[in-house]
């Protein structure tokens, strides 16, 4: 008799956690992780935000199973399906609507959440609507590696949907209350809505390896909650500053939102959090689908100027955009993993040195061969140019199954 014992993919550490669960579930294969921080003296286990994010994942998806230590360093998961907005074992604010609180000691900025929630998105049963709302909701990016601004996840992030045949708009993201970092970089107070309305059975296959063009415009959103609204004017100042010495077509937008209230624990009484500032630039190509960004926010201890956050922002983002490639780093794994969920059939991005290089990409496609699907192809892009750009063009089949997991 056959052994009906699920297999578990095994793997050990807390690094990229969202990235290994998302898989986990798109594949519908369990995961068991073990030495989660096994040798912090002082906060071994799983972190406030990585304990919000299985609860959401329980919220959006039916069947599936948690199974999490004492100790909190070791988490077993079997993954079910992904319903979306249906009922099932999320609070629903309407019929439609799910809402999920995020506590106070989060120190991670909201899209740590809306990164994995979209990607699996695309392949829930139902439109997948969820409210972020709570005293730990963060909507600036933080000061940890990978933590964007809202800003940037809807300017630069969910248009890339598009070139997998999952149209942008009927993809609503909401931002009902604005916070940056409070004391300590814990908690926020914000209130972000997303609705994902477009659900597909396979992304189409993307095939982006044409030279990136040239940068033909800077957006931007310069935002600050509880401080002066002067602050959006010197930012975007001096941000202008270094990048109208390139391009013309700068527009950055001022965003001015009071700090959010937040009742103390314990107490009838209110106080004020999330105060800061932070601007978010995003650069547009002449190729189609070719976005840059950069994201810099105030640190919540202070002692940093508006004039030296936009100038700092201006300069990252001349960094994101000199390392090339036709995606950048931050949205890297939400592009191969697509890639790598779609039909049985070969894809092609461009991709920089640096890009491809970072751990976190590495890690990606150690991942993604964890759970099944195939080693990438690596080529250099130069091989049919006259120019040496030192860009690769990487290619990744999909898995072309994802379809049966979610039926």
């Amino acid at each position: 008799m056959a052994d009906s014992k699920p297999q578990f993919v095994r793997l050990t550490g807390h690094r990229a956690f969202t990235q290994r669960l998302v898989l986990a579930t798109l594949s519908g294969k369990p995961i068991h992780i073990t030495k989660i921080r096994s040798t912090s003296p002082t906060n071994p286990g799983l972190a406030p935000h990585e304990v919000s994010f299985l609860r959401l994942l329980e919220a959006v998806t039916n069947g599936s199973v948690i199974d999490v230590s004492y100790s909190g360093t070791t988490l077993a998961y079997q993954p079910g399906l992904i319903t979306g907005s249906v009922p099932g074992a999320g609070t629903f604010l309407s019929n439609d609507l799910i809402e999920h609180t995020i506590p106070a000691n989060n120190t991670r900025g909201i899209t740590y959440f809306l990164l994995p929630l979209a990607l699996l998105a695309p392949f829930s049963k139902a439109h997948m609507n969820v409210r972020f709302s709570g005293p730990g909701v963060i909507t600036s990016s933080t000061n940890t590696p990978g933590d964007l601004s809202i800003d940037t996840f809807r300017t630069a992030i969910l248009p890339l949907y598009g070139l997998f045949g999952i149209p942008p708009a009927r993809i609503e993201l909401r931002v009902l209350s604005r916070s940056c970092p409070g004391p300590g970089g814990k908690g926020g107070g914000g209130v972000v809505e997303l609705r994902f309305a477009s659900q597909v059975r396979l992304p189409k296959t993307l095939h982006l390896n044409r030279k990136p063009g040239r940068i033909r415009r800077i957006r931007g959103v310069a935002y600050c909650t509880g401080v002066s609204a002067s602050h959006n004017n010197r930012m975007i100042t001096s941000a202008r500053g270094v990048l109208n010495q390139l391009v013309s077509d700068v527009h950055v937008a001022a965003q001015y939102d009071p700090a959010p209230l937040v009742q103390e624990k314990g107490s009838t009484m209110k106080k004020k959090i999330g105060i800061g500032f932070g601007l978010s630039l995003v650069a547009e190509s002449s190729a189609e689908g070719v976005i840059y960004a950069a994201d810099v926010v105030a640190p919540p201890e202070g002692g940093v100027v508006p004039e030296d956050v936009g100038t700092r922002c201006a300069y990252q983002l001349l960094e994101v955009i000199a390392q090339g490639g036709c995606v950048s780093a931050a949205a890297a794994p939400t592009v191969l993993t697509l890639m790598a969920m779609g039909s049985e059939d070969v894809g092609r991005v461009r991709l920089g040195r640096d890009v491809l290089g970072k751990e976190e990409t590495i890690g990606l496609a150690r991942d993604l061969k964890a759970f099944g699907a195939a080693s990438w192809g690596i080529r250099d892009a130069d091989k049919d140019e006259d120019e040496a750009t030192g860009e690769l063009i990487v290619s990744v089949k999909g898995v072309g199954n994802i379809g049966r997991k979610v039926a």
